[in-house]
């Protein structure tokens, strides 16, 4: 099956179900395939099969119509991310050979720009209605009113070109085809809770999981209800106004309404899925979460290679029928979900016993064929008949896999290995800590020095010293930070990620040896 077919899914046996709410505007599941299905004949007036489509768009109910009436047209999707700058998105809709851009009133000039340095792109459509500026949706799909003819569609064929993270480097396309997004889907039913009424609250960008997780609700009928910004307080208020079952957010987002003065003024009692996912997360705040928003934290681990679903856990996994917390359950990934075959492995392809650490490594149709014109790097994922994540991780006696680390994340300090993630828990434990990462830098001594980069709280405040006290304390002297920065924020990528490659070029820029 493809996204698509899940939407109709929606459309047959829920055709008066609100399908998205987006502010004051609801449309139902009826409403929306009209329009999507006005959309792929437009498209396909022009355009054959495998047109590809960008859509420069915040959330918003316009940019899932465009989205599914361009899966409905055959065309392959190419998120374009309105964080990044200009430069980023004409680089990644050139070398990706966009060939429609539709998008939104808030980003004319960028849209124009794009279209003005990319020859592929034939037309850029505007995707909302109330401007006279270029062509706007709906006089571009005026006129075709019957239903669209389902095309001749093989599980291989290319959905969806997907950039990565870009942390070092320019991002490369991961393919993502229907074989792909099939055993996602299937491997989130099979994990966690997907009813006749689920309502999912739509807060990450659409370009990242939110609009692929989204998609999973559509096949019973589920509401998106979205958000076009992060607006902490707006959030929880969604969450008890619209009797929110479904969120995801990135561990960056939940320490922020972790840290709001009224978060435990709202009703969460509807919740049964609070995900997180995109990055590691603090066993401290995962803590912090459950006493606030009740036993509903869950997680997935995936990326773009292999979407969102190599393993999850639910609450069933980390909770007794007490109540009380399995905090090393709590603290890992997750588990391998049920259409993947998941192994430790070391660097020379041998697969590690459980309690080893070894990347992580995967067996499944869900993962990519490989990146788009880049046999390369496709090779470097694929080895000894596995695709490496490039995550180092842990797999305990009951098959929870703790993920200690990027391998490229790694600082060897005096000889001795150090993985940051595994001190950025101790020092998010710290109650004036906000977010933090570790990083390696240059010592003459050492070869790399271990640093700490603290985001504090609002109000809040600590001493490099007590931080450097809390993790000796904890871990020893070789792990401890040798220096310590407090910063206004931290770089971000689009998906919420910190980007140590940021953080450490600065300390790196004059070293006679670099670092990414």
């Amino acid at each position: 099956m493809r996204i698509i077919d899940f939407f109709d899914n929606g459309v047959v046996g829920y055709p008066d179900n609100d399908a998205f709410v987006d502010g004051k505007d609801v449309m139902s599941y009826a409403d929306a395939a009209d329009v999507t299905n006005k959309i792929a004949h437009a498209i396909r007036a022009n355009y054959s099969a495998g047109t590809k489509v960008g859509i420069l768009a915040p959330n918003s109910t316009e940019a899932f119509l465009v989205l599914l009436g361009s899966l409905r047209a055959s065309c392959v999707w190419l998120p374009v991310n309105p964080r990044n700058s200009v430069d980023v998105n004409v680089d990644l809709m050139d070398r990706f050979e966009c060939n429609i851009l539709f998008y939104h009133k808030n980003y004319v000039k960028e849209a124009e720009a794009i279209k003005a340095a990319v020859p592929g792109i034939k037309e850029i459509v505007r995707i909302d209605t109330d401007s006279d500026v270029n062509t706007d949706l709906a006089d571009w799909f005026a006129g075709n009113d019957d239903p669209f003819p389902s095309d001749e569609w093989k599980m291989d064929d290319t959905m969806a070109i997907f950039p990565t993270g870009g942390t070092t480097g320019k991002p490369k396309g991961v393919l993502l085809t229907h074989r792909s997004i099939y055993p996602m889907f299937a491997n989130f039913y099979a994990a966690f809770n997907y009813y006749d009424d689920t309502a999912h609250l739509v807060v990450a960008p659409m370009t990242h999981t939110a609009g692929m997780l989204g998609a999973m609700h559509f096949a019973r009928g589920g509401s998106n209800v979205i958000m076009r910004e992060v607006v902490p307080v707006e959030i929880l208020k969604n969450i008890q106004e619209h009797k929110i079952t479904h969120l995801f957010l990135p561990p960056t987002v939940l320490y922020i309404l972790l840290a709001q003065p009224n978060v435990k003024e709202f009703d969460y009692s509807s919740m049964r899925h609070f995900m997180v996912g995109a990055a590691p997360t603090s066993l401290e705040k995962l803590k912090e979460a459950i006493d606030v928003f009740g036993s509903v934290m869950s997680e997935a681990f995936g990326q773009s290679e292999a979407p969102a679903a190599i393993l999850a856990k639910a609450p069933w996994d980390y909770m007794d029928a007490e109540g009380n917390i399995n905090e090393a359950r709590l603290a890992s990934a997750g588990r391998t979900m049920a259409l993947n075959q998941v192994a430790i492995m070391d660097d020379d392809g041998n697969l590690l016993p459980k309690g080893e650490a070894g990347e992580i490594v995967i067996k499944s149709e869900l993962v990519t064929p490989g990146y788009f014109q880049n046999p390369e790097e496709t090779a470097n994922i694929n080895k000894f008949g596995w695709h490496l994540t490039g995550d180092v991780g842990v797999m305990s006696k009951d098959g929870f896999v703790t993920i200690v680390d990027r391998k490229k994340d790694m600082i060897i300090t005096g000889g001795f290995n150090v993985f940051p993630n595994e001190i950025e828990q101790i020092l998010m434990s710290h109650q004036a800590v906000q977010d933090c990462a570790v990083i390696g830098v240059p010592d003459e001594k050492w070869g790399e020095a271990v640093k700490g980069i603290i985001l504090l709280k609002p109000g809040s405040q600590t001493t490099s010293e007590e931080l450097q006290a809390l993790v000796k304390e904890k871990l020893g002297s070789v792990k401890t930070p040798k220096t310590i920065d407090f910063v206004p924020d931290l770089p971000r990528s689009p998906a919420g990620k910190v980007l140590k490659t940021e953080l450490r070029k600065e300390f790196w820029k004059d070293a006679k040896r670099g670092v990414n």
